[in-house]
């Protein structure tokens, strides 16, 4: 079994390299860690010794598939955890992040799967992110980022790619959730930000956040 500071890194190789075809850089891995390359590197080297990625300098990490089994399985168990904390105890979506990264590492598969069959095995978290089922298959929607979408239109909030407390409660202020209609009124060619009417009201985003919401067509 991989400590829980292995499972860590392989979660984060996980993300890092999802899409990509590329290994995953030493230097991208201690950006997304907050740690120093050469301690990436070291961790990287050790993951490799228990065959869990495969690794060559200069050309980056990539999970094997004993690696990839083990970053979905601590992803699934975040996922789950932060969709009891959200429908059952009533955390709210900017609160679960950081109680759910500990409860991630609760070895118990049975407790895991027991967990998914209370919860009516879910298919999203609060943040509109997939969950992974118990064989490790990821539920692929089709969705783009706001800053992507084609304008005028009126888009359904799917999910957030900055699942940060920050990010969640400024969200929350200018009132957008999952499922809310986001209509796009008009973007700025200075720095493409967005005039946007939520509820009724128009709000003004900018760049970065609609970079940072998934929305799919409002059909």
């Amino acid at each position: 079994m991989p400590t829980l500071s292995e499972e860590n890194y392989l979660k984060a190789i996980f993300h890092l390299g999802y899409g990509h075809s590329d290994g995953v850089s030493t230097n991208a891995i201690a950006y997304k860690m907050d740690t120093k390359a050469s301690s990436a590197t070291d961790m990287v080297k050790k993951l490799a010794e228990k065959q869990l990625v495969n690794y060559k300098k200069y050309q980056g990490a990539k999970l094997t598939e004993q690696g990839r089994q083990a970053a979905v399985a601590v992803i699934r168990k975040h996922r789950l955890w932060e969709t009891f904390l959200v429908e059952k105890l009533n955390f709210s979506w900017d609160e679960v992040h950081q109680v759910a990264e500990q409860l991630e590492h609760v070895e118990s598969e049975k407790l895991i799967d027991e967990l998914d069959a209370y919860l009516d095995f879910p298919k999203f978290d609060p943040h509109g992110h997939p969950i992974p089922d118990k064989n490790g298959h990821i539920h692929k929607t089709e969705k783009l980022k706001l800053s992507q979408a084609p304008i005028p239109n009126t888009y359904i909030c799917v999910g957030v790619n900055d699942s940060s407390a920050e990010f969640l409660q400024y969200l929350d202020k200018i009132g957008i959730a999952l499922g809310t209609p986001i209509k796009v009124l008009s973007k700025e060619v200075f720095d493409e930000s967005l005039t946007i009417s939520i509820g009724g009201g128009q709000v003004h985003i900018s760049k970065l956040v609609a970079s940072n919401l998934y929305v799919n067509f409002n059909h």
